[in-house]
């Protein structure tokens, strides 16, 4: 997955990115989802959280991304869901999707009309 410009700068700057991959090895070689697991569950104890697993971190990823008017077929594609109807349970978190569909049709505008 893509990192934005931003994470990619922070995590250089703290010297974490040891490859192409965020969460690695000292090596750069990839870790294994028991240990992302298992580290998550260290983080949150750590940060005196409750411990989550990793698919709410994807679930947050996707209600963000459909917060904010991402298409669902990116939203789709950057996390790897096998049937777009997987990710359009997101679509309820994007209120003004539909009205900016139907803006789509007004010539000037949204405002236009008023």
């Amino acid at each position: 997955m893509p990192l934005t410009g931003r994470l990619k700068a922070a995590l250089k700057a703290i010297r974490h990115l040891k490859s192409e991959l965020v969460l690695c090895h000292q090596d750069g070689s990839p870790l294994t989802q028991s240990a992302i697991e298992a580290a998550l569950r260290f983080g949150c104890k750590r940060a005196g959280l409750r411990s989550i697993g990793s698919h709410v971190l994807r679930h947050t990823f996707c209600s963000h991304l459909a917060m904010r008017g991402a298409a669902p077929k990116a939203i789709q594609e950057l996390v790897g869901h096998s049937t777009l109807t997987m990710t359009l349970r997101y679509r309820h978190l994007a209120p003004s999707a539909l009205c900016e569909a139907m803006d789509l049709l007004n010539l000037g505008g949204r405002w236009a009309a008023r």
